[in-house]
């Protein structure tokens, strides 16, 4: 995905929910902060995005533009349409995001996780995919060490989870 093609995707999905503000929350979020991102982090042809102020409306922008849609042929990616609380992220998110506001998002908002926060919530996961997309970021100095840290230890997740993923953390950073 390319940030015009994120931007494409809040506007959409702004449309759909009848909605201004929507969350950029999965891992095409990197592009709010990071437009031109390695082409490794932007291999998903998927943004996951819920509506700020519409939750119940997440179904109308899977079901409008969501795999396998017209939308989806038409544009060769798609929305997940999903609420914000389906994701484990980080205390205090919401003030460390990044928006997306321009002609091209007809001046909608898309709220997109800031890089350490995304990186702590695809840690909370803890899937192969999201332990690379970790990995990559680190290994680009997208992110710090000690950000990282902080934010995997503001998850909603038990102790041990969080002592699990610093554990990978201090050994994947060893590793680059």
């Amino acid at each position: 995905m390319t940030r015009d093609e994120l931007e494409h995707a809040i506007r959409a999905a702004c449309t759909v929910a009848e909605d201004n503000e929507v969350y950029v929350f999965g891992s095409q979020a990197i592009l709010g902060q990071f437009p031109e991102a390695p082409e490794d982090l932007r291999q998903s042809a998927e943004a996951d995005i819920a509506p700020k102020n519409r939750p119940e409306r997440a179904d109308w922008i899977d079901r409008a533009l969501g795999e396998l849609s017209y939308f989806h042929r038409t544009h060769g990616f798609y929305v997940h349409g999903l609420t914000i609380d389906t994701a484990a992220l980080p205390a205090g998110w919401e003030h460390r995001a990044h928006v997306i506001q321009n002609e091209n998002t007809q001046n909608n908002k898309g709220i997109c996780v800031e890089a350490h926060d995304l990186a702590a919530s695809k840690l909370a996961a803890f899937r192969d995919k999201d332990r690379e997309f970790v990995r990559t970021l680190l290994t680009e100095r997208m992110i710090d060490r000690n950000t990282l840290t902080e934010a995997i230890r503001m998850l909603p997740i038990t102790i041990d989870e969080q002592e699990r993923r610093l554990k990978w953390v201090a050994l994947t950073v060893r590793e680059i």
